[in-house]
């Protein structure tokens, strides 16, 4: 199976740039595997020679494992198409008021993008996302990994996924680029979201190379992607607050972290904002018409 040009477009605009032998970017070993494997034609022919730059010492060779598990990635995401990427704590108990609120969610994202949703395959909030989508009757994807917080990632078989819904990936950068690559946008029609919802340091991690990647416009995406941040509770509120004392030391520009993200305090307000960012009208706003787990 060869992966369409969309597919190589989004992963060019990923690539790396360096200046003097030094990458310009904190991103750099993600962003040279995408350009070093779509550098090349749809064959997969791989540059296995050591990345040299002038002036510096010899790269060290990507391992061609990894090479590999990111082919797979990106053939899954072909498969099953591009739509919601939630990211979330793998901690988070199923009676937890934050899990059922995800649930909710995901159930009416997927409805109303008509979309895939795309999560780390793992217990916790990831669980809830992919169970909401389930309910909504729509199709689900998942690049799980050997090690997680919870319990069943110890495995490399998903507890109720069948195993074409799902990949297990050994290495974190493949697991990273699956992700990525699940929620850009190469068509008008698409309609995909970055969804971050309470978590912890992983959570935390995924958040910020979403946000620097949109920052630095390496996110690859032919049009614009919403991005949401859900504050149940005032989980993140701390955080914002960091991050606004970091525009006061002149680290973040004012508004910048804004201009890439919208914090929802509720899903009501999420979906809203999706709903207006892709134009769907009043009537198919259909989350109105239920009560919602606020």
């Amino acid at each position: 199976m060869e992966i369409n040009a969309s597919v190589k477009a989004s992963s060019l605009r990923r690539s790396i740039s360096f200046c003097n032998g030094k990458p310009s970017s904190g991103f750099a070993s993600f962003k040279l595997l995408r350009s070093s494997l779509f550098r090349s034609n749809t064959s997969y022919s791989f540059l296995s020679s050591v990345f040299s730059c002038s002036g510096s010492r010899p790269r060290t060779p990507i391992p061609e494992e990894v090479r590999k598990e990111i082919i797979n990635c990106y053939k899954l995401v072909e498969k099953l198409g591009r739509g919601a990427v939630y990211f979330g704590s793998a901690r988070t108990k199923i009676d937890h008021s934050h899990y059922l609120q995800a649930k909710e969610l995901a159930h009416d994202v997927a409805l109303l993008l008509d979309c895939t949703s795309w999560t780390g395959g793992g217990p916790g909030m990831m669980d809830a996302a992919t169970q909401g989508a389930l309910e909504a009757k729509k199709p689900v994807g998942c690049f799980n990994i050997a090690k997680e917080a919870g319990t069943w990632v110890t495995r490399y078989v998903h507890p109720y996924l069948a195993t074409q819904m799902y990949f297990t990936c050994r290495f974190f950068t493949a697991r990273k680029h699956g992700l990525v690559e699940a929620g850009v946008r190469n068509n008008v029609p698409d309609r995909t979201a970055f969804i971050c919802l309470p978590g912890g340091m992983g959570t935390l991690d995924e958040l910020f190379e979403v946000v620097a990647l949109k920052q630095l416009d390496r996110i690859g995406s032919s049009f614009p992607v919403p991005f949401l941040i859900l504050n149940y509770d005032n989980f993140y509120t701390d955080l914002l607050k960091f991050l606004t004392k970091c525009e006061d030391w002149g680290t973040v520009r004012a508004g910048e972290f804004e201009s890439i993200c919208h914090v929802s305090t509720s899903n009501l307000d999420a979906l809203e904002y999706l709903a207006d960012f892709y134009g769907i009208s009043e009537q198919d706003r259909l989350f109105r018409n239920r009560p919602q787990n606020l």
